[in-house]
């Protein structure tokens, strides 16, 4: 299979979920999503599937993307990927860059994402056929001849262990940071808003602490979310979170802003638990710099208003990778052509 067939699939693919005719079925699918896995909620699921047709599957962006890499692998291998399963078809990207660089693939689907990602391969065999004797789902990945695998931090270390003789990527725990610098409006704390909530804060694009000037005001920040209230407050996975956190501040004493689904409070920490975002300030811009830098290795984008921090992305798009935005900054095709 050449390529060009590959490109063609991947194409027709990006066409089908953005048309109408796809809405009926996609429907059904989200539906069937959460059924399995409450934190997929219909909403986020179309969310995902939108993003990946229109951020990834265009005949545009495919074409660029590929042109960077040699067209064919000199011999195929088959590549074994542990999948995460945190957001809506996480594992999406690692199979379309194992399949359309020409290798196999090997798969491990989380149990969290099963319906979503077989529910995918089955469009792209629908689509070629010939895809259905490169892919394989699997409960072990010993017979791969490369891995590329995500997890948290200890599951990192055992995929260290067993991958180690073969040729990997392994990817840890990050998450991504906001920087503001105090002249923001509503407009830019709605798309913010966006960046911190969506997909319930699960994902590792997710804006999950905020670095502030000193004294900042976070009051205007909060009322833009207010309206949101709804959605978070009638999820009772999320409010579960909410009232066990709240509970946990309020015993201890400790300082946080709270708008009732939603709480701010200020930790060194980039990780925050559900329903929680954590904050850090900053003296001036070089400190915050200096911050940025400091934990570099644990955060996948940084955000600020309309990206005027060198190599940040605006708000509102960290939810939007394309095709080049690789996990842990690891380029994927590099990795897979290289073999």
């Amino acid at each position: 299979m050449q390529q060009s067939e590959r490109l063609h699939t991947f194409i027709t693919l990006g066409n089908y979920l953005r048309s109408p005719e796809s809405a009926p079925e996609r429907d059904e699918i989200s539906y069937r999503a959460n059924y399995y896995n409450n934190w997929f909620t219909p909403e986020n699921t179309t969310k995902a599937l939108s993003a990946i047709a229109s951020d990834m599957l265009t005949a545009e962006h495919l074409t660029a993307w590929l042109a960077r890499y040699k067209p064919e692998p000199s011999e195929p291998k088959t590549i074994g990927v542990a999948m995460a399963g945190n957001i809506p078809a996480v594992g999406f990207h690692d199979l379309l860059c194992v399949l359309i660089s020409g290798h196999k693939l090997l798969a491990k689907t989380s149990s969290h994402d099963l319906v979503l990602i077989q529910y995918l391969i089955q469009k792209i065999t629908d689509i070629n056929p010939a895809f259905g004797e490169r892919i394989t789902l699997a409960e072990r990945l010993n017979a791969a001849d490369a891995f590329i695998a995500t997890g948290s931090d200890n599951t990192a270390r055992y995929f260290e262990y067993y991958f180690a003789k073969r040729p990997h990527i392994i990817r840890r725990n990050r998450t991504s940071v906001g920087l503001l610098m105090g002249g923001e409006g509503p407009e830019e704390f709605a798309k913010l808003g966006e960046d911190v909530l969506s997909y319930f804060g699960l994902g590792c694009r997710t804006i999950s602490s905020l670095l502030v000037p000193e004294g900042y005001d976070f009051i205007p920040l909060l009322q833009t979310l207010d309206p949101l209230a709804p959605t978070y407050k009638n999820l009772s996975k999320w409010i579960n979170n909410y009232d066990y956190n709240k509970s946990i501040y309020l015993v201890n004493r400790m300082h946080h802003y709270d708008n009732g689904y939603l709480m701010l409070t200020e930790s060194e920490g980039l990780v925050s638990p559900i329903s929680v975002v954590h904050y850090q300030t900053y003296r001036d811009l070089d400190q915050a710099r200096d911050i940025l830098t400091r934990q570099a290795s644990k955060i996948q984008v940084v955000a600020s208003a309309n990206g005027w921090y060198p190599g940040s992305v605006p708000f509102g798009q960290t939810q939007h990778p394309g095709l080049s935005d690789y996990a842990d900054g690891v380029d994927t095709m590099a990795f897979l052509a290289g073999l």
